[in-house]
């Protein structure tokens, strides 16, 4: 038997470009979520709150857990550049198109094996 560690999937909105995403093991997803636990509690804390100071905050945190979903499991960026640089989970984040990191953290996210709702966070 032979088992890739990583999997390449094609861009359903960039023709062209692809990612090559981690699967999970048992130790990477101990790493994942100690990486992501205390995040995900205070956003799940502050979505039920009803100030709009609550709200930002916990928008804030939903996109630092996404963040980190992309680079803990977005090993490699294929196809695309950004500014003329060969881009990297970093630069995808800080500086490419944001429907492209969606999707990248909707493709690691599934390959996390996580539901929809798990998903939302």
């Amino acid at each position: 038997m032979t088992y890739e560690s990583s999997v390449r999937v094609e861009s359903k909105i960039r023709p062209g470009v692809s990612f090559v995403i981690a699967r999970m093991s048992f130790g990477r997803r101990m790493e994942l979520v100690r990486r992501i636990r205390e995040l995900a509690l205070r956003c799940e804390f502050l979505n039920g709150g009803k100030s709009t100071e609550e709200k930002l905050e916990a928008a804030l945190l939903s996109a630092q857990i996404d963040q980190l979903y992309v680079s803990w499991g977005l090993q490699q960026l294929i196809g695309l550049e950004v500014d003329g640089q060969a881009a990297t989970p970093e630069l995808l984040a800080s500086a490419g198109p944001e429907d492209l990191f969606r999707e990248a953290v909707s493709a690691v996210k599934a390959e996390c094996g996580l539901t929809e709702e798990e998903r939302k966070n």
